[in-house]
């Protein structure tokens, strides 16, 4: 081992000493992080640093895919963020789950496989962006999958992370899809193929029964690289910057800042709340607003943190009259120490599923060319996060538009990099958002007022039959609704003014320096974020190393 005079960090018998160059330095170690840091240090030739802010992946419930259930709320492996009031929700906070941890928020969310609509990504090539359309991102999806099913047109089989189909599956979704085909909505057996439209299983990132995070699927096999130096608990407090050049980055660790130089680029793969909270506290941002706190401005760049996203929706749930849910589960002892024992001997049953089991994109306005709804059916019913499961039996619909038109910000509160910054989603201030939900929970009514999803309800639970009109329903929705957290946006890539990164990743205006993670994305995909975040690295990996995919 080498010896550590003065100031350094150590990450196992790797030390990063003060001052020390390397060719990239990534900062944020979760899903596109991850990524960066397998492809960047391939070949061998360049010297790669990844500093993350929180610790190991090493927490048993990280592993087992039902763990998000504890993680998502462990402050150990979250950031726990919580919002400003949001005025068109009667000023209530939302709570925040994201991943701080090897694998990021891979690590802690609900393990569904979903990509969105092609037309997501044909918009982001209208918006400017030369290379973002369906068919050049395509690739780029198939390289980074393992698909359970083989390789076709629309599908890789030789990438790293493992998607697969569920290996458990309740007689309620096959209910659930039924009544969706009675409700005109046809059955889809691959959200990510040819259509996005219709009612059908999720896949998932699940290996052997166990999750498939950014990790375990790309940092643990380039872990031993020499060329690969990973550091945790290590916070960046700033990018330095030297005439509008990325030079470097400071980081906290183990009580120590400590300086790091890149020979080539920075690249900042925090999440869409950390790495716009960053370029604010390097000196990059609106200039009137860093000023404000203090802070110099370097670039004055009046997109970072506008344009925030996110998928904010409600729940609709019911009793169950079969004792074949995950509350009837939780309710028992004995039956608590069967699936334990079933998932740890074979891998297999309920603990080996996802947050939901099956999904629905479907049109509920007249005007929509495409899904602007889905559903998250889901075998369980309960609160939020840390408000547990109903002590009876039943089942729950979470429900969200799928394009929200409301907009939000993150902006500083403080010059503090240790302090959260300010996050204002602005949920529901959308007049078509809030038809958008209204018209589902409707749907959801519709369904379960059909064969056969009707054979197992005992009654509606909430927000039950005395909420009748939309403005009831709408009042319901403002009142307990929540979040998915897909937050995106934040770093918007484009080529306008309010642009942060250009369509190859570079922060406009500053030389050495890209964002590459969910805060690029110009508007919000139509489903889940994880997928279309993993392939926006592997895309951001080859552009860097100017390969093809």
């Amino acid at each position: 081992m080498l010896a550590c005079p003065g100031r350094c960090s150590k990450s196992g018998d790797r030390t990063v000493q003060d001052g020390q160059s390397f060719d990239y330095i990534i900062v944020g170690a979760g899903s596109a992080g991850c990524v960066l840091a397998n492809r960047l240090s391939e070949s061998g030739r360049n010297s790669v640093l990844l500093l993350e802010a929180g610790g190991k992946d090493d927490s048993f419930w990280i592993h087992i895919p039902i763990g998000y259930g504890k993680t998502i709320v462990d402050e150990r492996v979250n950031w726990k963020f919580q919002t400003e009031a949001n005025p068109a929700l009667g000023g209530r906070t939302i709570y925040w789950p994201r991943g701080k941890v090897l694998g990021g928020s891979s690590s802690i969310n609900g393990l569904i496989y979903i990509r969105g609509q092609a037309e997501d990504y044909d918009h982001w090539r209208q918006l400017g962006n030369v290379g973002w359309s369906y068919q050049d991102v395509l690739p780029f999806f198939k390289k980074a999958e393992n698909q359970e099913n083989g390789a076709d047109a629309y599908h890789g089989a030789d990438g790293p992370l493992r998607v697969t189909n569920l290996r458990e599956r309740n007689p309620l979704c096959d209910a659930f899809i039924g009544s969706a085909q009675s409700q005109g909505i046809p059955r889809n057996d691959d959200f990510n193929g040819a259509r996005q439209e219709g009612a059908g299983y999720f896949q998932a990132t699940v290996r052997n029964g166990r999750r498939e995070s950014a990790a375990t699927a790309y940092l643990r096999p380039a872990m031993r690289r020499p060329n690969l130096t990973v550091l945790t608990r290590a916070m960046t407090e700033k990018v330095l910057l030297e005439r509008q050049k990325a030079t470097g980055v400071q980081f906290r660790h183990e009580g120590r800042m400590v300086t790091a130089k890149a020979n080539r680029e920075v690249i900042l793969s925090a999440g869409s709340v950390k790495s716009p909270h960053l370029l604010m506290l390097s000196g990059i941002g609106n200039a009137g607003h860093l000023a404000q706190h203090g802070i110099a401005p370097v670039l004055d760049l009046p997109g970072v943190g506008q344009n925030l996203q996110d998928h904010y929706g409600g729940q609709i749930t019911w009793k169950c009259n079969r004792a074949i849910t995950m509350n009837d589960v939780m309710m028992s002892r004995f039956r608590q120490l069967q699936v334990g024992l079933q998932w740890l001997l074979m891998r297999r049953g309920p603990l080996s599923v996802p947050a939901g089991q099956a999904a629905l994109f479907a049109r509920v306005l007249p005007d929509s060319a495409t899904p602007d709804l889905q559903f998250l059916f889901q075998t369980f019913s309960g609160g939020y996060y840390e408000d547990g499961l109903f002590k009876f039996s039943g089942f729950a619909n979470f429900l969200c538009p799928v394009r929200p038109n409301s907009r939000g910000q993150i902006t500083l509160s403080s010059a503090d990099a240790h302090a959260q910054p300010r996050l204002e989603p602005n949920y529901f201030s959308d007049e078509r958002d809030r038809r958008i939900a209204v018209e589902g929970l409707k749907l959801a009514r519709r369904m379960a007022a059909s064969k056969p999803l009707a054979d197992f309800v005992i009654e509606e639970h909430l927000p039950g039959s005395a909420t009748a009109t939309d403005q009831e329903i709408e009042d319901y929705l403002v009142q307990n609704g929540g979040c998915v957290s897909h937050q995106v946006g934040t770093c918007k890539m484009g080529t306008d003014a309010m642009a942060v990164v250009d369509p190859q990743l570079r922060v406009r205006g500053v030389e050495g320096l890209r964002v590459v993670d969910a805060s690029i994305m110009p508007t919000l995909i139509s489903g889940n974020t994880n997928a279309p975040t993993i392939m926006i690295a592997e895309k951001a990996a080859a552009t860097i190393q100017g390969q093809a995919a």
